[in-house]
């Protein structure tokens, strides 16, 4: 029975260590840990030794169990003094497996953060001392009403080893989010010199300008966020900080659709100013269409303070303005306005196009086309003019020396020739608009029937083989043949009716004149109504026009 009062244990696994105190002697060990930190103090297992007695022990071997932490039972002592029999009630099994702590509790606060997110249990460790109980922490919180965020596991962690430990969080607040503008064209585009799919750049292409259509979205406006709210370790609500909103980014000519988008009404050029969207439908040029700005391509007007230099093109769908010379360059737009003049310096240079209208103080070795009338103040050199309506030359000297001219209704000049006998070519009554049209439909009919009746001649002889025997490849060839003629066979019925229609338009122009209010010399050519008439003298305040099937001069 002496041996059996004299076994008890004190600490385990959980604690990292045990003593063993048996009949023989005691015993420790130190288990193994992930921690890299040690769970106790080599002070607080010498004040366990001393409480049991044993002052007669192996400090070096007690030191080297503590740092080999190997999980080994390492004999410290003999024998010791304290008495530890347990209680009479006990069993004989549990009598050798238990001992009563009756150490003094360590002293602890409980400390909550000043903004109420965090709770840090701190433990006063001192030797001879254990540690309170998990519940007893537990049942404090509950008094102070620290109910949110409570972390059990870590209390045990603060309990077992810690000094100071978080063993509770609240939720913070999630500040929302600010409101932002998302644009929905590439601003990084502008300025950057294009290249072709080859890499090569085109120096003509600069992308100065950011070009939208009717209809576009602009931008986008991601509306601002409220945030979550969050709740402290007394469980009490946080309201987050809601985000900035912004205003949906419209300005001229842009709507707002669904609230948050910004659309294009009309099209323009993107202007981003006063931090708005907007859509301008001109645009302005300082200066000469040359190196410094590449050629533009606008939709849009067009206003050019100087000239465009010789191989650079302006191109618009609105009415474009020229403030100086078409020096070799091309202009394209609605109606063209060019108070210089426009000066041709080889094939497919000085050329100006317009649906509508031109205007320009003079022409030289030029190329002018226009869907209704072209007006020139000054001469026409050497140039060919087409205008769907009719040719002014009236103001200033408003002379025609050489070139080709044609219009649908009308030429009208003060003098057509020059002493020199320069000749011209005048033609009225055919709109040159409508004839090219007609000319472009004539062809695409000629090589679509010419390509379908090729196709139609080699399915009548594939009809005359089995197609069962063919291969599978083959056999399909067969068929996308067989497809493909009835898209080719609407293409000529289509071609068909609009040469029909344009040859009735041609048809009913009949009425073309040409009006010199000052003279014409010899050598020019008129077509009138398809009427052919050489000019043998000069002639004075005429009108030229077809009676009785022949070009008749009568007065201006």
């Amino acid at each position: 029975m002496a041996e059996e009062r004299k076994s008890a244990e004190v600490g385990g696994k959980s604690a990292g260590y045990l003593f063993e105190f048996k009949p023989d002697g005691v015993y420790f060990t130190v288990y193994p840990t992930e921690d890299s930190e040690m769970l106790f103090e080599l002070s607080d297992m010498r004040q366990i030794l001393k409480e049991y007695g044993v002052t007669d022990y192996d400090m070096g071997e007690l030191a080297r169990a503590v740092r080999a932490a190997d999980g080994t039972p390492c004999k410290l002592a003999n024998h010791f003094e304290a008495s530890v029999s347990p209680p009479s009630n006990r069993t004989e099994e549990s009598a050798s497996a238990e001992v009563v702590d009756n150490r003094e509790v360590m002293s602890y606060q409980i400390e909550v953060a000043k903004d109420r997110m965090t709770v840090t249990l701190k433990i006063n460790r001192q030797p001879g001392q254990r540690p309170p109980e998990k519940e007893e922490i537990l049942k404090e919180l509950s008094s102070r009403r620290i109910v949110f965020g409570i972390d059990e596991e870590a209390i045990e962690r603060g309990l077992e080893h810690g000094t100071q430990t978080v063993i509770a969080k609240g939720k913070p607040p999630e500040a929302g989010k600010d409101a932002k503008i998302i644009r929905k064209f590439n601003a990084e585009q502008k300025g950057k010199i294009a290249e072709d799919k080859y890499g090569r750049v085109d120096y003509k292409n600069l992308n100065l300008f950011l070009l939208a259509k009717k209809g576009d979205v602009l931008a986008e406006r991601v509306p601002h966020t409220m945030g979550v709210e969050g709740t402290n370790v007394f469980g009490d609500t946080i309201k987050p900080k809601p985000g900035k909103p912004k205003p949906v980014p419209a300005g001229k000519n842009t709507e707002i659709q669904d609230e948050n988008f910004v659309v294009a009404t009309i099209d323009g050029q993107i202007v981003e100013a006063n931090n708005k969207f907007s859509v301008d439908p001109r645009l302005e040029i300082k200066g000469d269409i040359g190196v410094g700005t590449g050629n533009i391509d606008f939709i849009g007007a067009v206003d050019v303070s100087g000239s465009v230099q010789q191989g650079f093109k302006v191109k618009a769908t609105g009415a474009i303005s020229i403030g100086g010379a078409v020096n070799g360059g091309t202009v394209e737009g609605y109606s063209v306005i060019i108070k210089g003049g426009i000066i041709g310096a080889g094939p497919g240079k000085g050329v100006v196009i317009a649906q509508e209208d031109v205007q320009a103080a003079f022409v030289e070795n030029g190329t002018i086309e226009a869907g209704n009338e072209i007006q020139i103040s000054d001469v026409a050199l050497h140039s060919d003019l087409r205008a769907g309506v009719r040719i002014v030359l009236e103001g200033k000297r408003g002379l025609v020396t050489g070139g080709y001219l044609a219009a649908g209704e009308e030429i009208r000049a003060k003098t057509i020739g020059n002493p020199a006998l320069v000749a011209a070519r005048l033609v009225v009554g055919v709109n040159p608009s409508l004839q090219k049209r007609y000319q472009a439909a004539c062809k695409e009919y000629s090589e679509s029937k010419k390509k379908l009746q090729q196709l139609t001649q080699a399915l009548n002889t594939l009809g005359k083989i089995d197609v069962s025997m063919l291969p599978p490849q083959r056999a399909e060839q067969i068929a996308q043949l067989t497809r493909s003629q009835f898209p080719l066979a609407g293409q000529v019925e289509r071609s068909e009716r609009l040469i029909k229609e344009l040859e009735e338009q041609i048809a009913q122009m009949k009425n073309g004149r040409i009006c010199v209010s000052d003279r014409i010399y010899p050598g020019q050519k008129l077509i009138v109504n398809s009427i052919v008439k050489h000019i043998q003298t000069e002639e004075q305040h005429c009108t030229f026009q077809v009676e009785d099937d022949e070009v008749k001069a009568g007065p201006y």
